[in-house]
């Protein structure tokens, strides 16, 4: 491996992980606002801070919108109907369990990868796969056994840890998606579209949800928005600069940044339980993301 790909791979990594250090506090931002915000509605300021964030910069480099014009409008859309939906489910799902937990049941989105994978980017199952996916389920499973989810079904429990699977579904296709659009478009445009989109999809949703806000509540919910635009922005240049298997692992950083919110700002103590299986669900997904094709196939395996 020359200098200038280790050079690359660690700028890469390094991109990586302030954006999902970023995202962690977002992801946690209900839990924050405690109630005084509903989840959709966090979720529509803080696309509306992100938008005016980007229209800002977009002003400042005296550009014009129709520079960030992308070919692929519908896949952009696309991108922001799951990515909000996604975002919405993890949000919920921190907000009602444990940060960790809710964390580790989202990290699954590496099990719903690996199908899309097949399906859209025509890649080869291995052995390897399932193997991993079976040991980031397993994983899964004893995080929520830890907290009695199955032996005393507390749907209290269960729920938003069931919305937080959907939330890691809808985040793999996302998370594919991201990868597709940052070969075809710069940053910026794919920022645009889906902060753009992001308003247009949660206006009606957040308005149906709608409760009171205090000034510094909304301000603080607008604030995300340029948060949000800096972790996306990070992330997108972490997959422009490595591969998935590079970049991919950099996720389970995840982990390390919710446990210390929920502990230093909620008082959360993960249980034994809950960091086994989080390093089993890591384990996984870390064996998902380095397993690599074979030479000879390697030819065949490209973006649809």
């Amino acid at each position: 491996m020359s200098a200038h790909t280790v050079y690359r791979n660690v700028k890469a990594t390094a991109w990586a992980t302030i954006g999902t250090a970023l995202f962690s506090l977002i992801f946690a931002s209900a839990k924050f606002a405690d109630g005084s915000a509903s989840a959709l509605q966090i979720l529509f300021l803080r696309y509306i801070g992100g938008l005016a964030t980007l229209l800002m910069v977009v002003a400042i480099r005296r550009d014009t919108l129709s520079a960030y014009r992308s070919p692929r409008p519908l896949s952009h859309f696309t991108r922001a109907v799951f990515g909000a939906s996604g975002g919405g489910a993890l949000i919920y799902a921190s907000a009602n369990m444990p940060i960790v937990d809710a964390t580790a049941i989202g990290l699954l989105y590496v099990v719903f990868v690996i199908p899309l994978g097949v399906v859209i980017l025509k890649e080869r199952l291995y052995p390897q796969h399932i193997g991993a996916v079976a040991i980031c389920c397993s994983g899964a499973a004893v995080v929520m056994a830890s907290r009695g989810a199955f032996s005393e079904f507390r749907l209290a429990y269960l729920f938003p840890a069931g919305i937080g699977v959907l939330g890691a579904a809808l985040l793999a296709v996302e998370r594919l998606m991201i990868k597709m659009l940052s070969h075809s478009d710069r940053a910026m445009t794919v920022l645009l579209h889906v902060n753009a989109f992001g308003v247009l999809l949660m206006g009606v949703p957040a308005f149906l949800q709608w409760v009171p806000l205090s000034f510094e509540t909304a301000l603080s919910c607008v604030l995300l928005g340029p948060l949000a635009v800096t972790a996306q922005y990070c992330i997108v240049q972490g997959y422009r600069l490595a591969s998935l298997s590079i970049v991919g692992p950099v996720d389970y950083t995840w982990l390390i940044f919710a446990g210390l919110i929920g502990f230093l700002f909620f008082g959360e103590q993960p249980t034994l339980g809950v960091i086994v299986g989080s390093a089993i669900i890591a384990a996984g997904g870390i064996m998902l993301a380095v397993i690599k094709p074979r030479e000879d196939e390697h030819e065949s395996i490209s973006p649809a």
